[in-house]
């Protein structure tokens, strides 16, 4: 019977896990389910629809509607079949004349309370209740008018039970008077979300869906607007204003949210080539049906005002873009770079490829420059974030990706979160994880500033040490100093998987006094007493996890801290099961796709080194070129070489090197020196006021390929429109390598995906059939794993045994003084993406619509700043001013601010230090000082001139 299940079809209630199987009957028909399934899901098995309106597979059974009552032999009344489980030889009866008249009269008592203005409803088509009341065959109400929520006035004058529509938030519309109390909002924001946004106040006839406090709307309460509310609600009291405006959807297609690392599945509702709305997919395998605010809502940028979509060319970069065709740009392109390496060499040009492309996409970029360019000139922003993930987990494990799937949170008994904010960076993931706390999950923090997965309602066990910033090696090894000092590590594991006689070595190194929870203290400021409470937390725990960030890996030591972190895994057992591992959570939608496909200068995609001669043999035979064995230039050295005069020419796809990379004015002066800098994005960003060629994007809605999120997971992106540039990207650089001699002749992203398989090993099994026919597969995918590998390590390490790696503890080059005494750190905020480019330009400025410095009170009051007030933030690099907000999340001592806002250029302050084995910018310890402002400093005014000059635009050729 399972074979009459529609796909996304609601089962009523949540799948159960169990090895038992209950075998029963339901009208007729033999169903077999896991024990403690409900009848409801288990009549959906046999593809027997019982109505509903309270149930709904994404929250557990409530039993309030009363709509979905059955019989069942032996069993007195007529039960709720959502809250009653199966057992063994049951026999149910879902239509029966007692349980249709039951029915009907439930039926009867919604409609009396509930205006019935279905035809100009904006849920016409698309509502449960209309749905069951024809469900049911209910076609006339008995019931005289009285008492209602929906009518503004009755006959005795205004209606005190009337309530008007809610409209401030941005994105959907709540109307009070078409709620039924079915209490589907209130579940699915705590039991999905995790936020306890919403409730139901007062009872009876006035019970009502209440966001907060009675002052309180949607926009002002704790409402996150992950949309959770929204998909579950059966009518239309909930409802996106998209589809208040536009209608109905037509069709649908599948695609990949283009936000962050947790990569979310999405159905695109369409109605011709117009979104309507997203929703996120019940079988997308990362997600597993929710969704945060920017992937749910904040698509409106694909068809923003300020997109640019044809191409322009300037000779220099004081004057003002031509709009020119794309024949003309190209060539343009093309000819500039010819002559730069003519002049130069071949090594003076190079590319930057993109975390926020697909994989196809960043593959040609790395082949342009490998295969065309003649050098291997290659660097993503994926380094600027991550590479210390590569480097650190490669030498200890032997591959650079983390461990674990994202379903393995579901069976921790100990998640140890360090230098990441998961409800913010990656909210879907923060969400699951939230859930595991609720339900007896214990909780470690190592940050700086106090996150709010710490304010998790009804939490379990949870520790924060609160370290200075840039002391994360010296807080891990005390943590392991510990474990080894009251021998709580796992001897048999280490034994079977690592080297005993290496792990005996490292024990005698973190077993110095140094390396102690006293001495370290004061080094971070971190209590000792909490260092020995976290490491025995820790290496108690059955199963423990630990998921690390930016504040990880953006440090002059971050690889240091990665392989300290796998010491850690490793003595402990917490690796190659479920719940345990270790996991980086990957900042945008592609990072872990940009590495695995060769963007760095030493290594080809599968992360072989470029002086290996059988990769290079690989490639050579493939592209039909001879290949370089000298590693190229990372994206500092460019700029360097630039500033030399030997680096002249940049193709930057998908990218703000302006805006996130340190140290700006550094930046800007490199970009100013080049000859021909190509800006390959959807809008003029601030690296393209430094460039001669802009070359118009395509976004994620109008492209296919693939990408791969911080599990290994690769999500199919499919085409949902049209290019509005007429391009999708891929082909773009394809058009640019042939006029330059590459001869490549690609005609979809499935033939890119197929050259990929045939050359990274890794990938070998992946394919585009293979992600249609599956959903989506976790590399390593081939002959030993054709399904993919949600797991690494199971049995063995990727290089064999496990490798301790001793982790000295250096302290950063930047240190505060009397100029400087404060500690900059940065992050990002949930409304808001990256450099801001796409979520500035939605709605979703209405939560953050500037960066702000948290300060802490006793920092602010000793500098005379006020809530509200501008202050100036200046380091040894630059200085810039914006609004303070003096909060306790961070310690004395310590500043934070987002870089989401050009306005801000938080950048300019932070220096050029960097992790010493992989150049990844240590933006998360800059000395600072905080001091009152007038208002933007000069350098913003300067810079914020320069850029309106920058993006003038005279008219197309032919006009």
């Amino acid at each position: 019977m399972k074979d009459f299940i529609i796909p996304d079809r609601d089962m009523g209630t949540p799948a159960v896990k169990s090895d038992v199987t209950v075998n029963l009957l339901v009208d007729g028909i033999p169903v077999s389910v896991p024990a403690g399934t409900s009848v409801m899901r288990a009549a959906a098995v046999a593809g027997i629809s019982v109505p509903k309106l309270c149930a709904t597979d994404h929250v557990s059974a409530f039993g309030s509607c009363r709509l979905c009552v059955v019989q069942i032999e032996g069993m007195r009344g007529t039960p709720a079949s959502c809250t009653t489980p199966v057992f063994e030889g049951m026999v149910v009866h879902t239509q029966t004349e007692e349980v249709a008249q039951i029915r009907k009269g439930v039926m009867e008592l919604y409609i009396s309370d509930h205006p019935l203005d279905c035809l100009t409803c904006a849920a016409n088509g698309d509502c449960e209740l209309q749905d069951m009341a024809g469900a049911v065959g209910l076609r006339e109400v008995r019931f005289d008018p009285g008492a209602n929520h929906f009518a503004k006035r009755t006959a005795e004058g205004p209606n005190p039970e009337y309530r008007p529509k809610d409209q401030s938030n941005p994105y959907f519309t709540f109307d009070p008077a078409k709620c039924i109390v079915c209490s589907r909002c209130v579940r699915a924001c705590e039991e999905v979300q995790g936020t306890f946004a919403l409730t139901i106040e007062s009872r009876g006839f006035d019970s009502r869906v209440s966001a907060g406090l009675a002052s309180d709307s949607f926009l002002s309460s704790d409402c996150v607007s992950c949309g959770a509310c929204v998909q579950v609600c059966p009518t239309a009291t909930l409802i996106e204003n998209k589809v208040i405006e536009i209608g109905t959807p037509e069709h649908i297609v599948k695609t990949t949210c283009a936000y962050c690392g947790v990569g979310c599945s999405f159905d695109v509702h369409m109605r011709g080539e117009e979104v309507v709305r997203m929703v996120p997919s019940k079988d997308g395998k990362a997600n597993h049906g929710h969704s945060c605010v920017k992937g749910r809502f904040a698509w409106g940028y694909a068809t923003h005002q300020e997109r640019k979509l044809e191409p322009m060319i300037r000779e220099k970069i004081t004057d003002p873009w031509q709009v020119v065709s794309w024949d003309e740009a190209l060539d343009f392109a093309a000819n500039r770079l010819r002559a730069t390496q003519a002049d130069h060499g071949r090594d003076s040009i190079g590319v930057i490829t993109s975390s926020r492309c697909t994989n196809e996409e960043t593959y040609l970029v790395q082949k342009l420059a490998r295969a065309v360019f003649h050098n291997n000139n290659t660097d993503t922003c994926a380094r600027v974030c991550h590479s210390p993930t590569g480097y650190g987990l490669k030498t200890a494990f032997g591959t650079s990706a983390g461990t674990h799937d994202f379903d393995s949170v579901d069976d921790t008994d100990l998640a140890l979160v360090i230098g990441a904010n998961p409800t913010d960076a990656h909210p879907v993931f923060g969400s699951r994880l939230r859930k595991r706390l609720r339900e007896g999950a214990s909780l470690i923090v190592v940050d700086p500033r106090e996150i709010d997965l710490l304010k998790t309602p009804h939490m379990g066990d949870s520790l924060h040490l609160p370290l200075r910033p840039g002391t994360n090696v010296a807080v891990v090894t005390a943590l392991a100093h510990v474990i080894v000092a009251e021998k709580l590590y796992d001897e048999a594991f280490i034994r079977e998987r690592c080297d005993w006689d290496e792990f005996l070595d490292y024990a005698e190194f973190v077993l110095d006094p140094k390396h102690s929870p006293e001495e370290v203290e004061k080094l971070s400021k971190v209590p000792a007493d909490l260092i020995r409470r976290a490491a025995r937390a820790y290496a108690a725990a059955p199963r423990a996890s630990i998921y690390y960030g930016l504040g990880v890996t953006e440090h002059s030591q971050g690889s240091t801290t990665v392989m300290a972190i796998a010491n850690l895994a490793m003595m402990c057992g917490n690796i190659g099961k479920p719940g345990t591992g270790v996991n980086p959570l990957r900042g945008q939608n592609n990072v872990q796709g940009s590495c695995d496909m060769g963007s760095f200068p030493n290594e080809y995609p599968g992360y072989r080194h470029v002086s290996d001669p059988e990769a290079r043999a690989i490639y050579e035979k493939v592209w039909g070129v001879e290949l370089s064995p000298e590693p190229g230039l990372r994206i500092p050295n460019m700029f360097d070489e630039a500033l030399a005069g030997r680096f002249r020419g940049l193709y930057c796809q998908g990218e703000d090197i302006v805006q996130s990379d340190p140290d700006t004015r550094h930046v800007t002066s490199a970009l100013s020196a080049m000859d021909i800098v190509i800006v390959h994005d959807l809008f003029l960003n601030e690296t393209a006021n430094y460039a001669h060629v802009f070359l118009p994007g395509s976004s994620f809605l109008e492209k296919d390929g693939t990408f791969t999120n911080a599990e290994r997971r690769i999500n199919l992106v499919n085409r949902a429109m049209t290019p509005k540039n007429g391009y999708e990207d891929w082909e773009i650089t394809q058009m640019l390598a042939n006029r330059m001699g590459g001869n490549w002749s690609y005609r979809h992203p499935r033939e890119i995906m197929a050259e990929i398989a045939l050359t990274t090993p890794s990938f070998a099994g992946v394919s585009f059939e293979l992600l249609e026919r599956e959903g989506s597969v976790q590399w390593p995918c081939n002959e030993k794993a054709p399904l993919g590998t949600p797991v690494m390590h199971i049995d063995g390490f990727v290089r064999g045994k496990g490798k301790f790696i001793h982790t000295e503890y250096v302290a950063t080059e930047e240190r505060t003084g009397a100029r400087f005494p404060l500690l900059l750190t940065t992050g990002r905020i949930l409304s808001q993406y990256n450099v801001g480019a796409q979520t500035r330009r939605t709605d979703n400025v209405a939560w953050h619509p500037e960066d702000i410095l948290e300060i802490h009170p006793s920092d602010a009051e000793n500098r005379g700043v006020r809530e509200g007030d501008w202050v100036r933030v200046a380091s040894r690099s630059g200085d810039t001013s914006l609004r303070a907000h003096i909060t306790e999340r961070v310690a004395p001592g310590v500043v934070y601010t987002t870089f989401h806002h050009p306005t801000t250029q938080a950048n300019v302050v932070t220096t050029d230090n960097s992790d010493w084995a992989t150049n990844c910018p240590e933006f998360k310890v800059t000395a600072v000082q905080v001091s009152p402002s007038n208002g933007p400093s000069d350098w913003q005014e300067e810079y914020r001139t320069h850029s309106e000059l920058s993006r003038r635009i005279l008219p197309h050729a032919a006009e």
